[in-house]
C-alpha cells in the first residue's frame, strides 16, 4: 500500500484526500519507484478543476524523484537501485510509490539530490523545449529580447538564468516589485511589474519601437492579445499555459495585421513523447544544471498531507521559484 493524494470529484483544494492505494509489480515497460520528493505544478490545478479532464477517481501529480524498486520486461535503460526523476503522463506522482511507465524516467545524476530533482524536471524540461526547440523566424541569437510572463515562477526563474546563459536580453513580467527582484537576481535583463506599469508600453520602451521576437506566455486569458503587441513582424507568441484561465477564440487576421506574427500552444508532453527525446532533453536540462549555468529555487516545501494548502499557495499566488512535497 502507498499513501496517496487522489481526488474523486474536480473542484477547489477541497477535494484533495489522503488515501492508501495498493500497489502492484511493474508489467511490460513499467517500473515501481519509491519517492523521496515530489513537484507541484500549475497542470495539478488544471486537472484538479477539470479544465484538462481526466476520468475519475484522480491521482495528481506529474513529477518526482526517487529510487527503482522493480523493473518490468522491456525496460533495459533502468534497474533497481538506481536513482531517477521524471516529468511524466499519467498523472499519479503525489504518493510515496507508485507503477507507472518508464520510458519517461531518467537517471539522476548524483551531483543532482532527489528534492532538486522532483523539483526541476517539468518545470525545466519545459523552459528547454521553449528556449531550444520554439523559436521564432530564424532562431534565437545572442542579443536578441525576448518576453517571458511570470518570470518569479518556477519555470519563470529557471528561464531567466537559461536565456542568460545563451546571451538573450530576456524581459520578465511579475506581480510584485518583490518578485521583479527575484526575476532581476536570476538573470532578466528587464523586469516589468504588471501590477504598476503598462507592459506592452515598457516592452516597446526597452526594445527601442521594435518589439520581442518571442513571447512565452504561461498566464493565457489576461495576457494573450495584449502580449501579441509586444511582437516584432514576424515574432512568435507561444503559449504555454491557463493561469488566468483558457484563451478565448479570435480572429486570426489579427495575426496579420499586426505583423505576420505566429502562434503556437505546446505542450512539453509532446516533446517528450519517446525514450530518446525525453533523455536528449534531460541531458541538456542535466548539463545546465551541473555546469552552475542554471539553480533550481526550492522556495516552499510542504508535507504530502498539507497538499491542499500548497495548492492555494500556488493559486493565490503567494509562491515563488519551485514547490516540493516531501515523504
Amino acid at each position: 500500500m502507498s499513501r496517496a493524494i487522489q481526488i474523486q470529484q474536480f473542484g477547489g483544494p477541497e477535494v484533495l484526500q489522503l488515501v492508501d492505494l495498493p500497489v502492484g509489480e511493474p508489467g511490460p515497460g513499467e517500473i515501481r519507484v519509491r519517492h523521496h520528493a515530489v513537484g507541484l505544478n500549475f497542470i495539478d490545478v488544471y486537472q484538479r478543476t477539470g479544465l484538462y479532464p481526466n476520468a475519475l477517481p484522480l491521482s495528481l501529480g506529474m513529477e518526482g524523484a526517487g529510487m527503482v524498486e522493480a523493473v518490468g520486461p522491456e525496460v533495459t535503460h533502468l534497474q533497481p537501485g538506481d536513482r531517477v526523476a521524471y516529468a511524466s503522463a499519467p498523472p499519479g506522482s503525489y504518493c510515496e510509490l507508485r507503477v507507472m511507465p518508464a520510458k519517461c524516467v531518467v537517471q539522476l545524476p548524483d551531483a543532482i539530490d532527489f528534492e532538486t530533482g522532483a523539483a526541476m524536471m517539468l518545470k525545466g524540461l519545459t523552459v528547454q523545449y521553449l528556449l531550444r526547440r520554439t523559436q521564432p523566424q530564424g532562431g534565437l541569437q545572442a542579443g536578441d529580447f525576448i518576453l517571458f510572463h511570470a518570470a518569479a515562477g518556477g519555470v519563470g526563474l529557471i528561464a531567466c538564468q537559461w536565456a542568460k546563459a545563451m546571451g538573450l536580453q530576456l524581459i520578465g513580467t511579475a506581480g510584485s516589485d518583490a518578485k521583479c527582484e527575484l526575476a532581476k537576481a536570476h538573470g532578466a535583463a528587464h523586469v516589468i511589474n504588471y501590477q504598476t506599469e503598462d507592459f506592452v508600453a515598457r516592452v516597446k520602451e526597452i526594445t527601442g519601437g521594435a518589439g520581442v521576437k518571442a513571447v512565452y506566455d504561461s498566464i493565457g486569458k489576461d495576457t494573450f492579445e495584449r502580449s501579441l503587441d509586444c511582437l516584432a513582424p514576424f515574432g512568435l507568441l507561444a503559449n504555454f499555459g491557463n493561469a488566468s484561465g483558457p484563451v478565448a477564440a479570435f480572429n486570426l487576421g489579427l495575426l496579420g495585421a499586426k505583423g505576420s506574427l505566429y502562434v503556437t500552444r505546446p505542450t512539453l508532453f509532446t516533446h517528450i513523447a519517446t525514450r530518446e527525446r525525453t533523455q536528449a532533453m534531460a541531458d541538456d536540462l542535466f548539463g545546465m544544471v551541473t555546469s552552475g549555468a542554471v539553480s533550481i529555487p526550492i522556495d516552499q516545501r510542504y508535507r504530502l498531507e498539507d497538499v491542499a494548502q500548497a495548492h492555494r499557495d500556488l493559486e493565490g499566488r503567494r509562491t515563488t521559484g519551485c514547490t516540493v512535497l516531501t515523504l
